[in-house]
């Protein structure tokens, strides 16, 4: 009979847990040794369904009982390789070729959900897709005669509170802060989040019914109000929209509420700075896709108020498929 191996790596360690799930619609494989792993993957993922025949994402998520919770981890990517590292017993790696990670943490850190999520999770599973099949922009997207309007804009320029303005008018609701584009889409496919939707904490002046839902402070350091749309049954949702215009907001604009058209190179040039650099192969794919999605036409959006960008958003033309 073979003796028995030490195991310093943990290589061999049981991970009796597993779970799938789907964020933003492609597969995850998850196996770990804890429970508040799958539980922190169901309140982020559980909503999803698969939407794309893509092999799985692998994670191995071993947790033990050392270490304090994380730090906020330290993020990069050298080729098809992704490192988060915050200390000695709570580091993740992740290769983008094979689509697999392996996460080490502490039981402090599994158990609180939200750190969990934001910064090992989410994070992982999100910068894999970046490397293959999505690119990842900092926009809101709502729909209207399911025609799909991508709002770019800065940060504070107002796209989650517009977003939100305009599925409360009638627009579909794709996604507030975050949509992803389907990398080489023919039809520009965006990707949202339209199971939760997040306001600054205080949203309520803009929207009476959000009195009284409290805001948290979220691991970015930002208070916010996040709620799921469920509690909006007159908000219709989408999970996937093809987009058709694309709009530019400037809320502090001096003069008349307006929208101005504006070329495709400057939205073009907008877009791509907004965008991270993961080396020069995915780099390439992404410019590639925002290049086919910047043939579209673009619109820059001036206003001061809701009332006035919902109007304005109404009277932008569809253009033909």
């Amino acid at each position: 009979m073979q003796p028995k191996r030490i195991d310093p790596l943990l290589c061999d360690r049981d991970l009796a847990l597993s779970g799938t799930f789907y964020p933003a619609g492609f597969p995850l494989r998850i196996a770990t040794s804890s429970p508040h792993v799958l539980q922190a993957a169901a309140e982020s993922w559980a909503p999803f369904t698969r939407e794309f025949d893509t092999p799985p994402m692998e994670f191995r998520i071993v947790v033990e009982a050392a270490g304090d919770l994380a730090a906020e981890p330290t993020f990069r990517v050298q080729r098809h390789l992704l490192s988060f590292v915050s200390d000695a017993h709570n580091f993740a790696t992740g290769d983008s070729l094979t689509l697999s990670a392996s996460f080490h943490l502490s039981e402090k850190t599994a158990a609180d959900h939200a750190w969990l999520r934001w910064f090992f999770l989410e994070s992982m599973a999100y910068m894999l897709l970046t490397q293959r099949y999505v690119v990842s922009l900092h926009a809101a997207c709502v729909a209207r005669e399911g025609a799909g309007f991508l709002i770019c804009g800065k940060s504070g320029s107002g796209k989650s509170t517009l977003s939100f303005a305009c599925a409360r008018a009638g627009f579909t609701f794709v996604s507030d802060d975050c949509t992803w584009l389907l990398a080489n889409s023919e039809n520009r496919m965006a990707i949202g989040k339209p199971h939760h939707v997040r306001f600054r904490h205080d949203a309520a002046r803009h929207f009476p019914e959000l009195a009284g839902y409290p805001a948290s402070v979220h691991p970015n350091g930002k208070r916010s109000i996040e709620l799921p749309t469920s509690l909006f049954p007159a908000i219709r949702t989408a999970g996937r929209c093809a987009i058709r215009c694309l709009v530019f907001l400037d809320r502090e604009s001096a003069g008349p509420a307006r929208v101005e058209r504006m070329p495709a190179a400057d939205a073009m040039e907008s877009l791509l700075a907004d965008l991270p650099s993961y080396g020069a192969e995915v780099n390439a794919l992404h410019e590639m896709t925002i290049h086919h999605l910047t043939g579209l036409p673009a619109w820059h959006l001036r206003y001061r108020t809701l009332d006035d960008a919902i109007r304005l958003l109404s009277e932008i033309p569809i253009p033909p498929e």
